[in-house]
């Protein structure tokens, strides 16, 4: 039975579930699955915790060296990726409670972070890393969708 699609975003939930769990080459097996919804929003918190100092020297660096940066001509969009990043460590943090409960709503912010964070990589110019951390991240978030009710 297909869901109900709520806009571009239900649209392309729908099409994403169809290539990583309908056609999927292999499954996630069901005890793993298991674990990683059990462990996985430990290990998100734990890497939050973990970015914070890498978040606030990123912030202050850029608070910093952004006047300098103008004064020299760089008008590069730098702040785009950087407001980015911290959607996806806002969605991330809204995301967790409902992870913990395994909540259908919780589930979809963790699939926002994850565009939000693609997006991000994509104005960084990171596009290989854009294409892998989408691919494994979509991957293992639609293997994983059933556990959320």
């Amino acid at each position: 039975m297909a869901e109900k699609s709520n806009g571009g975003l239900g649209r392309l939930e729908n099409t994403l579930k169809k290539y990583f769990v309908d056609k999927a080459p292999f499954q996630i097996p069901d005890d793993i699955k298991e674990i990683i919804v059990k462990f996985g929003p430990w290990v998100i918190l734990v890497l939050m915790i973990l970015s914070l100092p890498v978040i606030f020297a990123a912030l202050g660096l850029t608070a910093v060296l952004s006047p300098f940066a103008m004064m020299s001509g760089y008008q590069g969009m730098w702040f785009v990726p950087m407001i980015l990043n911290v959607i996806v460590i806002v969605l991330e943090l809204i995301a967790l409670p409902g992870l913990f409960k395994r909540t259908i709503t919780g589930w979809r912010y963790a699939y926002y972070a994850t565009l939000v964070s693609i997006v991000a990589s994509l104005a960084s110019y990171q596009i290989l890393g854009a294409i892998i951390s989408g691919l494994i991240g979509f991957y293992v978030l639609f293997q994983v969708k059933e556990k959320y009710k």
